[in-house]
Order: structure tokens, then C-alpha cells, then sequence
């Protein structure tokens, strides 16, 4: 597909889409991110609150040296700068969940700057380009109950240490949105920051979504907030675009909002009027020196990393011979790569390793809803029913049927799982040629057209072959001797 043809195939009915990310990442820290109250999830509302969380007077806050080695992390994992000096500010807006009155967050000088995402969507590599990605604490939570009629305050969740991570707005389509946000997901987790549960809020993502003709200014952004689910995001996403294109056609102006989206019926709708910065008038938080970061932190921070996705995936393309895009889909987690390596090694099949973890392995956890850590067959079985389709013994067909049965886990070997079925591939080419000449005789007609010079007629012999032995013939020498007796 040339150039134009691809950007073409990104208008949604004339318009481009223009979407940048704000991704809130809860760092995996045993305390707050200024005072020691715990942070772990599901506790009673209002049990890990503590004097700093509620905003008494008289307390200050304490900066959490591990919410800042966790987003050293981040930036070592995404290729951006590190501050070496950087400044908290106050954000000042009025909620119930935010005693303060204010947030304590990073505005003119965030801790990480710049770095990138490269990513895959199908067989294309991608990069959304980062801004930044700044240290600020989580707000509290209003709970509503509407059947008594009343709300009420959970400051569990305040002064939880938060990553915000924002990209420039470099998002085309909802699909590319949401291969974005898995990999960033994928990231955080790998290198141990963040847990990444979405579902309890550990991994939250806003998508500022606008839309324009192509070559015209940004068009006006609405901010589509707390999307927890990548299900959910693409359809909010394609709602949100469908929506402003409608509006525009229809000759209104998009005003600038925060957004929800109702799964329920899959429709955005508007929150509040989007505020500016100049709304939330940021100041240094005068209780907060700068925070300074020595080289010697970030060299330490380096030493006691994990190999990073990206290293692992070139790591496995010049070790292992594999493409691009079979690397990355590898080193979706560790447990995946590790996974595949062990079954490469024990089998000397690198590429067929790939292709059965990323096909038949794949398939099958996807349909019971798990992950490679829940896989019922270990690296080491599979690498031996690899060695056994590689050695000619079994089919790829009935290797499948192999994997059937080591899948319930019953506890037999590979061997023993082919004898017992009798799904050992005929590789006798006396008795093979026998079968080919009773079908050659029995579809005389076949041949003769095939001779004729009709290539389909070949295939269809080959069928025949292949269902008179029982799917136990060689594919591929029972084609050889077919051509040869074909003359």
C-alpha cells in the first residue's frame, strides 16, 4: 500500500482523527506518594487516610523515594530525559474528594521528558511520540448511592502515587489508540512499576479526541475520561469521532468538554466544560523543595533493570532468525518470552516455536480467557511435539489433535499420545505409492485434466491422497510422488 493509499484508509468520511493520550499509572508502592499511609486496594473507605491524605493543618508533605525511582524507570524504559532537577506545583480545583483544595502534581518541569512507544498495528510498525510524563498524587473517590439518594467521600485513594504519561496528539484511529495503550500497558508492568489492573483503576486512560480535514488546523479536543477497559476505549473512540463529524456536518461548532462514556449505551456524553491550565492556576508548592535526581541514582535505577521489551525483541530477532513482528508479539510479557525461548531452545524449531505460541497456543487461551502464565501445556512438552512434526512423524493436522489431548492434562508423553491415536504420518513411500496409483485409477478424468494443463486438478488429487491414507500421508511426499507418477 503506497503512501497515499494508507492515509487515505485512516479519513473517516473526509476527516482525519487526531486523538493524544493521557495515561494515569498507579505506581506500585507500598506507601503514598507524601506520607506513609498504605496504599493497598479494597480496604474499608477512609481506613488508609491519614493526617497528610486529609489535609489537617500543620502537616507536610514528604516526598516517596520510590514513586521517584519508578518513574526513572519509566523514562529509562522509553528512551526520554530524565530532570535532573524538577518542581511539584498546585493544582487548584474544588471537589469533595480533594480535601486540600488542591492536587500537588508537576506542571513546567515534569521529572520525565519526551521518549516514544513503537508498536505494531497488524504487520506496521508505529511511534507515538511522548511529551512528558510528570509525579502526582491520586485524588480521592465520591461514592454514589442512588437508591437512598446520597453520596459519599472514600479518601482511600488520595495521595496514591500516580505517573501521568502524555503523548503528543500523533493517535490516528481508535485502533492505533488502543495498540498504543497495550503496549504502554505492557511496558509499565514488564519493568514493575505498575500492576496494571484496569479494572481497579491501577491503569487509567483519557483519550483527547478531535477531528479535521486533512491539511486544516487541530480541530477543537473533547476529553474522554477514566476508559478502563481497551474493549470500551476503541468504542468510545469510534462513538466520540462518529459524533463530532455528525455535529460538524450539521453545521455546529465542537465545544471543548470532558466526556464519560456509558458502555451501556456505548454514548459519550459531557461532563463538565474542559478547563484550561490557566483554570487550575498552577503555583510551586511551597511545602515541596525542588526534586533533584543525581546521575549516580539513575545509573543505579539502570544497573537493576529487566532486559526492556524492545532489547528482548531484537535480542530474539539476531539470536533466533525470527521477523520483527514475531519478536514483538512475543515479548508481550516475560512470561510469553520466556515461554517461547524455552520451547525454541528444546526443540531447535525457533520459527515453528513462534507460529505455534502465536497461533494454536494463542487461539486456545484466548477462548478460555487466559494468559501464557495458565497454559496447560509446559514449554518443554511443546517443544517436543515440535520436534515430532519437524522429524516428519506427525502432521501438522494431527499434531493439532496431539495438543488436544496434552491440553486436558492428562499426563501422557507426546509419544505415547501418537501411538495411542495412531496418528503417526505415513512416511512409507511403498505403501504411499500404492494409494496414489488406487486414486489416479479411481479419477481417471482428474488426471486427465490435470495433464490438460488444469493445475487445480493436482491439488484435488492430493485431497483424495490425503483422505485415502487418513490424513496420514506426508503432504509433501505424497505431492512429490504424485507429480512424478503424473509424468
Amino acid at each position: 500500500m503506497n503512501t497515499a493509499k494508507k492515509e487515505a484508509s485512516l479519513l473517516v468520511h473526509g476527516y482525519e482523527v487526531v486523538i493524544g493520550f493521557e495515561t494515569h499509572a498507579q505506581l506500585a508502592t507500598k506507601s503514598k506518594i507524601f506520607s506513609r499511609a498504605p496504599t493497598a486496594f479494597g480496604a474499608e473507605p477512609n481506613t488508609q487516610a491519614c493526617a497528610v491524605d486529609l489535609a489537617l493543618p500543620g502537616t507536610l508533605p514528604v516526598m516517596n523515594r520510590e514513586a521517584v525511582a519508578c518513574a526513572i524507570r519509566l523514562g529509562l524504559a522509553l528512551g526520554s530525559h530524565i530532570a535532573e532537577q524538577s518542581v511539584f506545583a498546585r493544582k487548584n480545583y474544588f471537589y469533595p474528594d480533594l480535601p486540600k483544595g488542591y492536587q500537588i502534581s508537576q506542571f513546567e518541569i515534569p521529572v520525565v521528558q519526551g521518549g516514544e512507544v513503537s508498536f505494531f498495528l497488524g504487520d506496521e510498525k508505529k511511534t507515538v511520540r511522548l511529551v512528558r510524563a510528570h509525579l502526582e498524587e491520586d485524588a480521592g473517590k465520591s461514592l454514589h448511592e442512588d437508591f437512598i439518594g446520597q453520596s459519599g467521600i472514600d479518601l482511600n485513594r488520595a495521595g496514591t502515587p500516580l505517573l501521568e504519561i502524555v503523548t503528543e496528539p500523533d493517535i490516528r484511529s481508535s485502533a492505533e489508540a488502543v495498540a498504543y495503550a497495550k503496549e504502554l500497558h505492557k511496558i509499565v508492568t514488564w519493568i514493575g512499576i505498575c500492576d496494571g489492573n484496569m479494572q481497579e483503576g491501577s491503569f487509567r486512560c483519557d483519550a483527547n479526541v478531535s477531528v479535521r480535514k486533512p491539511g486544516a488546523p487541530l480541530g477543537t479536543r473533547r476529553e474522554i475520561k477514566n476508559l478502563n477497559s481497551f474493549k470500551f476505549m476503541q468504542q468510545a473512540i469510534d462513538y466520540e469521532v462518529r459524533w463530532q463529524i455528525e455535529q460538524i456536518e450539521d453545521g455546529h461548532a465542537i465545544q471543548q468538554a470532558t466526556v464519560l462514556f456509558d458502555p451501556d449505551t456505548g454514548e459519550t456524553r459531557a461532563m463538565r466544560t474542559k478547563e484550561d491550565a490557566a483554570d487550575y492556576r498552577y503555583f510551586p508548592d511551597p511545602d515541596l523543595p525542588p526534586l533533584v535526581i543525581a546521575r549516580s541514582w539513575v545509573d543505579e535505577v539502570k544497573a537493576a533493570m529487566p532486559e526492556l521489551p524492545r532489547q528482548m525483541a531484537a535480542r530474539l530477532v539476531a539470536e533466533y532468525g525470527l521477523p520483527e513482528y514475531d519478536a514483538t508479539t512475543l515479548t508481550q510479557s516475560p512470561a510469553m518470552a520466556a515461554y517461547f525461548e524455552t520451547a525454541a531452545k528444546a526443540s531447535g524449531q525457533a520459527k515453528m516455536a513462534s507460529n505455534w505460541i502465536m497461533g494454536e497456543v494463542s487461539r486456545r487461551l484466548n477462548n478460555e480467557e487466559k494468559d501464557i502464565t495458565q497454559v496447560p501445556v509446559s514449554a518443554e512438552t511443546l517443544a517436543a511435539l515440535l520436534k515430532r512434526i519437524a522429524d516428519g512423524t506427525v502432521s501438522n493436522n494431527a499434531a493439532k489433535q496431539v495438543m488436544d489431548a496434552l491440553w486436558t492434562g492428562d499426563g501422557q508423553a507426546v509419544d505415547a499420545i501418537i501411538e495411542a491415536k495412531g496418528l503417526k504420518q505415513m512416511n512409507d513411500s511403498g505403501a504411499l505409492e500404492k494409494i496414489i496409483d488406487e486414486v489416479m485409477a479411481a479419477n481417471a478424468p482428474m488426471v486427465e485434466q490435470y495433464r490438460a494443463g488444469k493445475d487445480k486438478a493436482f491439488n484435488a488429487l492430493v485431497g483424495l491422497v490425503m483422505k485415502a491414507s487418513k490424513g496420514k500421508a506426508n503432504p509433501q511426499q505424497a505431492g512429490e510422488l504424485l507429480k512424478q507418477k503424473l509424468g
